[in-house]
């Protein structure tokens, strides 16, 4: 990678005067940064089941903290990136991972459950990595293509350190307790707040003004209510949906509340404006349908299927993670810098369309093929939606945050993007599931309950292609 200093690329917007920073020095903290999050978000998964046994807990509560975790990230994702713009965002991603590593360390003394669901709360509060870093590597990278490059790179680890975490997950959770991955989470959390604090330059939004935290608390109550939603309504049959009813009301109050504070304040989290705009709306929306038809399809169906021992193969769930996850992973890891690149040649809009796309195309594929029970196929299909969506799809739209968002506030769009992203995560989840648990078949050996609800995934995903044409073209983003 180069190593030319940044000073050659001129003094972007924002930019606080200090040090010069090389581009290898500075994308190797920011990796740093992406990886520690990405640990906190996919290592644990092969040790929850041992989880459970060493906290006397069952898999519900277990399950819970895991929501925790996953909730918290959106819900700092909301504001985090904006605080950045405001106070600093070295400071802020600083200040994030050092919480993360108390939270790893919390969690790694945890004797029950409450204690557990602490750490992984207080682990939650990284879940903007990925887009502060984004919006740190563009205040210091000018050029489209070297941009487009390199975002690709960071972004390519938010799908997976190439299917390593899992794997190493397991191993060190059969062979030394869960402890040991949290202890391992916190060590290389330290590394990365250091590097970051070290080998980054600091910078603001160029009108930094002052928080919104009326705006913020507002937010955060319209999201939270609708995401912890979707995760009671995960549960189909055994979810509360009383309760469900009086959290869709308060998160409308809330959000209806928080667009009359946004157009009377002076320093709005978010201007109404930039709501109107179709470079804040297409853009959430997309990513939410895209992230509801593929998100479930790949992190569920296709694991279950590969592990049902009736309908499908029959793997166990290690073998399960070598035939679908880890293949998914290492191809959306390759394909995501020459995504980046390709997106700032031959334009976002077009090069995502391409990935979405081929994720439809790949699914459809599946849909086709589930009866063969074959494993080379799924093979294939795994790698194919790892190039289209996580090598792609996920790359193009967590850019589109950055290179969209408006010059005086470019912390707002990807907090929010980060936002969608977990928000259609859960619907994929919600919905596809419960597509399939309608229409489970009589009999058992039948695989049509999957195929019903990839067929919706594919219809969603094909909605997120038509509604990815009102995405306006970043065009200071892309190489004319």
């Amino acid at each position: 990678m180069t190593t030319t200093s940044l000073s050659t690329t001129g003094s972007p917007p924002g930019a606080t005067p200090g040090r010069p920073v090389r581009v290898g020095v500075l994308l190797t903290a920011l990796l740093a940064a992406c990886v520690a999050f990405q640990l906190n978000a996919s290592m644990l998964s092969p040790a929850l089941k041992s989880m459970e046994g060493a906290l006397n807990a069952t898999s519900a509560e277990i399950g819970l903290t895991q929501t925790a975790f996953f909730t918290s990230a959106a819900l700092f994702s909301l504001f985090l990136p904006r605080l950045g713009d405001v106070i600093g965002r070295r400071r802020v991603l600083t200040g994030m991972l050092a919480l993360m590593a108390v939270g790893c360390v919390v969690a790694a003394f945890a004797h029950n459950v409450p204690v557990l669901f602490t750490g992984r709360v207080l682990q939650g509060v990284s879940g903007p990595v990925v887009p502060l870093c984004l919006i740190m590597l563009r205040q210091e990278v000018t050029e489209p293509k070297l941009y487009g490059t390199l975002l690709g790179v960071i972004t390519a680890f938010n799908g997976g350190v190439a299917g390593v975490d899992a794997l190493a997950g397991g191993y060190l959770a059969d062979h030394h307790g869960f402890q040991s991955v949290f202890w391992t989470m916190a060590v290389v959390a330290v590394v990365a707040t250091v590097m970051v604090a070290l080998m980054t330059s600091e910078s603001k939004a160029p009108v930094a003004g002052r928080m919104d935290w009326p705006g913020v608390f507002l937010l955060v109550v319209s999201v939270g209510s609708l995401l912890v939603a979707l995760n009671e309504a995960g549960k189909l049959a055994a979810a509360n949906w009383p309760l469900i009813a009086l959290l869709v009301v308060v998160s409308a109050a809330a959000f209806a509340l928080f667009w009359r504070t946004e157009g009377r304040s002076g320093h709005p989290l978010v201007a109404t404006h930039h709501l109107r705009q179709r470079s804040t709306w297409a853009l959430l929306l997309t990513t939410v349908l895209t992230m509801t038809g593929v998100f479930a399809i790949m992190n569920g169906l296709i694991p279950a299927f590969a592990e049902d021992a009736q309908a499908g193969l029959g793997l166990s769930a290690q073998q399960s993670a070598w035939w679908t996850l880890t293949p998914y992973a290492l191809a959306g890891l390759a394909m995501g810098p020459l995504a980046g690149r390709l997106a700032a040649t031959f334009g976002y809009g077009r090069v995502l369309r391409v990935g979405l796309v081929g994720a439809v195309g790949t699914v459809v594929l599946l849909i086709l093929t589930l009866g063969t029970h074959s494993r080379a196929l799924l093979l294939t299909a795994s790698i194919l939606v790892g190039i289209t969506y996580a090598g792609i799809g996920n790359i193009v739209l967590n850019g589109l945050g950055i290179v969209l968002s408006p010059r005086e506030n470019p912390g707002f769009l990807p907090g929010l993007n980060a936002g969608a992203f977990n928000l259609g995560a859960g619907l994929s989840f919600a919905v596809l599931y419960a597509v399939k648990t309608a229409t489970a078949p009589a009999d058992p050996t039948s695989a049509g309950d999957y195929t019903t609800a990839m067929i919706t995934g594919a219809v969603i995903m094909a909605v997120a292609i038509a509604t990815s044409f009102l995405i306006p073209k970043p065009v200071a983003a892309e190489a004319r």
